[in-house]
């Protein structure tokens, strides 16, 4: 035995090891979910058959069995298993890791090194990996909550395998919870409304369920409890939710798609969602009026304005009054007519401006206040739109080498549609005053 080696907990009852300890899987095949990786065409399942395991990156939220997997990694390949987290261990306690590899290895053991949090080790202590996953002395297999691809070396994912693993579905949780009623050898005192609300409490997150079965069972009860006595007696588990990571992303994007689709039952779900989680109102009500700039544009002017209204109305009325305001201002955008038209445009002149480089203006709409400037022919052939025919003088106002574009297509949706209408009937002018 080593300084790192594990001693085993006894697999006899103890009536102070955690129901979540004491339902531990012992083979892979007792995993609860995860089938997508586990299952007899997942990749691990797959890697395992062949003999060909490699280092890893699991990537899940909390309670899933990223831990358990790993352990369970190491007794199918006879590996010895070693864990750390990177919030306890520095630079010394990693070499003496890699050392004690590399003696089990000269004995011929390998070792499965199993890193929780690896996301938290900086650059230096990452790249501190690469040497001993290259050649052999340890299998990495590394467990993070946070998008590996945006908190991870290019280096070490280059190395490893992403695993990603999911929230478990509320059938897993069902059988997690029978699971767990088997080991204590009673029913949970609940209705069948209580059980699934229990369920839903644990929000996707195993070892959360397991933690409130616990205390569930711990009581003392003359009948079951229904969903409104169960809520009286547990706290909710909280969201997850990260204001700076995934889940702020992957949130806010949920809403902007769900306005784009014009569903507003989803939007506002999702709105719902991120207030909940704790996310800044005023961030919200700055996405929102960038949808109605995006999506909406010209095809409901009144959108923007919708929009900046209920922002201001947050900032007078605050929390959690003014947050129905930016509800109402999120309802009006997906019931909105959708035109992305103007902001296409705009990308779409952003690049020929690029491409156009510095070539001036056509001469004829220069102003020429001075006599330098008119003998230079500045201003020179300008016709006043006022004086013209119809209002409109058709004249090109594009760089003289530079051949007319068509940036802005408003479409047959809400009032760009009146818009198209007006662009149509000016381009039939143009054409007229061209011939």
């Amino acid at each position: 035995m080593d300084l790192f080696d594990q001693i085993d907990t006894p697999d006899g009852p103890e009536p102070n090891r955690p129901l979540a300890d004491r339902l531990r899987p012992k083979t892979l095949a007792d995993v609860i979910g995860q089938d997508q990786l586990l299952g007899p065409d997942g990749p691990l399942r797959v890697m395992l058959d062949s003999g060909s395991l490699g280092s890893l990156i699991l990537w899940g939220p909390p309670g899933v069995g990223k831990t358990t997997i790993a352990r369970l990694l190491a007794d199918e390949t006879d590996l010895h298993f070693v864990q750390i987290s990177a919030i306890f261990t520095g630079v010394p306690d990693l070499k003496k890791v890699f050392e004690a590899a590399k003696m089990r290895r000269r004995q011929g053991k390998g070792t499965l090194l199993f890193v929780d949090e690896i996301h938290r080790f900086n650059k230096a202590q990452q790249d501190g990996f690469l040497p001993h996953m290259e050649d052999g002395t340890i299998l990495l297999v590394g467990a993070t909550t946070e998008n590996p691809s945006f908190e991870l070396n290019a280096a070490v994912l280059s190395r490893a395998q992403v695993m990603v693993l999911e929230r478990l579905s509320l059938a897993d949780l069902e059988r997690m919870t029978q699971r767990a009623e088997a080991e204590l050898g009673a029913k949970l005192p609940l209705t069948a409304e209580a059980r699934d609300a229990l369920q839903e409490m644990a929000d996707g997150d195993g070892r959360a369920l397991l933690n409130l079965i616990e205390q569930v069972a711990a009581w003392t009860l003359d009948g079951k409890l229904d969903p409104d006595a169960l809520a009286t007696r547990l706290m909710r588990r909280a969201a997850q939710y990260d204001k700076s990571g995934d889940a702020h992303y992957n949130l806010i994007s949920a809403l902007h798609k769900s306005v784009r689709g014009s569903d507003p039952d989803a939007s506002l779900y999702w709105l719902a969602r991120m207030l909940q989680g704790g996310e800044d109102p005023r961030y919200l009500a700055r996405r929102i009026t960038r949808m109605a700039v995006e999506d909406i544009g010209l095809a409901d002017p009144q959108a923007q304005r919708v929009c900046l209204d209920a922002w201001e109305t947050y900032e007078r009325l605050g929390s959690p009054e003014g947050e129905l305001a930016l509800a109402q201002a999120v309802a009006y955008l997906a019931l909105a007519p959708k035109s992305n038209a103007a902001y296409v445009g705009y990308k779409q002149a952003m690049k020929l401006a690029k491409q156009t480089g510095s070539k001036p203006p056509p001469k004829h709409i220069l102003n020429a206040p001075t006599s330098m400037m008119k003998d230079q022919g500045y201003g020179a052939g300008y016709a006043y739109d006022h004086d013209a025919e119809d209002g409109f003088s058709g004249q090109n106002y594009f760089p003289e080498d530079v051949k007319r574009p068509v940036l802005y297509q408003p479409v047959e949706r809400g009032f760009e549609r009146e818009l198209k209408k007006r662009l149509d009937y000016f381009a039939k002018l143009r054409a007229k005053r061209e011939t």
